[in-house]
């Protein structure tokens, strides 16, 4: 009983984090040691976007979160079917070319 409590881990969400923030584009730029990931949100017809977060992870918690979210989404389709992800051309690519993290 005591090994299974020493794993178990004791998250907290903050109110003021709990309704979390919609963004509809990530940038994901990177440095030999540390993933970016901004997250934005487009609004139509408003030429400025502004970062509403940024995180920053390790490249091995930045890929553990890229088997997690692999995962996410494939449990996803296999319950509400293939997420369409359309061929909007003025929506810029979730990782398009953006200058480098600077440690």
């Amino acid at each position: 009983m005591e090994d299974k409590n020493k794993n178990q881990l004791n998250v907290e969400l903050p109110e003021e984090v709990a309704d979390g923030i919609y963004s509809n584009l990530a940038i994901i730029s990177h440095s030999h040691s540390e993933f970016v990931l901004d997250f934005v949100r487009l609004m139509p017809n408003v030429p400025k976007a502004k970062v509403k977060s940024r995180i920053i992870l390790t490249p091995h918690h930045a890929k553990r979160l890229m088997k997690a979210l692999g995962d996410n989404i494939r449990k996803y389709e296999a319950q509400h079917g293939t997420i369409d992800e359309g061929n909007n051309p003025h929506m810029p690519p979730m990782n398009f070319n953006t200058p480098p993290a600077q440690a």
